[in-house]
């Protein structure tokens, strides 16, 4: 009960604070980490809280699926189509040269083997646009800078995910009893994108019978009870629930557009709550022993992961694109470590792989250093943009309006 009166507390004050936080370096997201981090062992003790602690698992379940659901309800492939060329770039090129790197980084700076530097690799893949809200969410910054962000921390947690699982079954043996194999996962797999794509489909059916549909002010409850149905169902057949939440949301949204507009604010409402629960359990485990258990060449990891991996990747895979030096370079800076790494993180730890502990610790420091780095440098360079604007240097091309996104950003 101490940890819910602790998130409530914490969620008061990010309320209040969300408008400060809109104008300042403040992210609200930073205030459930820290939150987490000061009740946690590592200071207060008010909240004690392990890895092997259920209550970790089941806020990194419950959130992940959420958020991937919302994140594959945002992928619009008409917008898709038609500005695909600077997202397809990160992603098909950026991200797997990030995915990369970082392998190389630890593999001969921390000393893991290839299986689990490639692990974390694919951990710190994703990116997150809630630190780095005022980039992708004011209309004074270029309308295609904006979209590639978007798109790129839209769609990469679900991308990375398959590379995690597949990694931390071929890192094995995990815990006592347990043996998963690449096979099976990949069966898992399999099920996990065919419920995501069965089910949508299903519901939408069954809403287009001329004797059944919505009344208006229920119909954001349609992709809701679509989730649910989904998350229950995959841990019942053991599909995977983290494939079938991005593409239910996918297929929802493509199918029954209606239906996607509608749950919009709900979902983003949801979503947020379960990443702010999951933060902030996250920040509990963050202790300053976890920061002084990372060796020498772990530091110089992390230092090489927020200012070299990830600039040296972006801006190789933007050469050539329309954006000006100055967007590539900002959009190469802004590779923020955010949610679905705090989650991939915790499922490594949980695994129980060899060297587990030591890969999370190391995620878990570059997760903290990015969101300071990143939360704290947005704003400063989202004015830079207005003053140059006002200036008429401007990029006429952000006079499209910003996507509708909360205070503290989104995914």
């Amino acid at each position: 009960m101490v940890l819910v009166l602790v998130f409530g507390a914490a969620l008061l004050v990010a309320v209040l604070l969300s408008g400060l936080a809109a104008r300042t370096v403040l992210s609200t997201s930073f205030l459930f980490l820290t939150g987490g981090a000061l009740v946690g062992d590592g200071f207060l003790g008010l909240v004690h809280i392990t890895p092997d602690s259920g209550i970790v698992s089941v806020t990194a379940d419950l959130a992940l699926f959420s958020v991937l659901f919302t994140d594959g309800m945002h992928v619009s492939l008409p917008k898709l189509r038609t500005n695909w060329r600077n997202p397809a770039r990160a992603l098909g090129l950026g991200m797997p040269l990030a995915f990369v790197f970082m392998a190389l980084a630890t593999h001969y700076l921390v000393g893991f083997d290839w299986t689990t530097s490639f692990l974390v690799g694919a951990v710190l893949a994703p990116t997150d646009p809630v630190f780095a809200s005022a980039i992708v969410g004011r209309a004074e910054v270029p309308a295609k800078l904006r979209q590639l962000l978007n798109v790129e921390s839209g769609v990469n947690d679900g991308l990375a995910l398959p590379a995690v699982l597949v990694l931390i079954a071929a890192a094995g043996p995990a815990t006592a009893g347990t043996e998963p194999s690449p096979g099976r996962t990949g069966l898992e797999l399999l099920l996990g994108l065919l419920c995501g794509v069965v089910l949508p489909l299903l519901v939408s059916g069954l809403a287009r019978f001329r004797l059944l549909g919505a009344e208006p002010k229920l119909q954001p409850l349609l992709p809701l009870a679509t989730g649910i149905l989904l998350y229950a169902g995959c841990h019942l057949t053991h599909a995977n629930p983290y494939l079938a939440a991005f593409s239910a949301g996918a297929v929802l949204a493509h199918v029954s557009p209606e239906a996607q507009k509608s749950f919009e604010s709900l979902g983003e409402d949801l979503a947020e709550l379960a990443k702010f629960a999951a933060l902030l359990v996250f920040g509990a485990l963050l202790t300053p022993q976890l920061f002084g258990d990372l060796s020498p060449g772990g530091c110089a990891a992390v230092v090489l992961a927020i200012l070299l991996v990830r600039p040296a990747s972006l801006l190789l895979s933007l050469l050539g694109t329309a954006l000006s030096r100055r967007e590539r370079l900002v959009a190469a800076w802004f590779g923020p470590k955010g949610f679905a790494s705090v989650v991939y993180g915790l499922l490594v730890l949980r695994s129980g792989i060899p060297q587990a502990e030591e890969a999370f610790t190391l995620v878990a420091v570059c997760i903290a250093v990015s969101i300071v780095a990143h939360s704290s440098t947005d704003v400063p360079i989202a004015r830079a943009f207005d003053v140059e604007d006002l200036a008429g240097t401007g990029d006429t091309s952000r006079g499209i309006p910003a996507q509708a996104l909360p205070a503290d950003g989104g995914s």
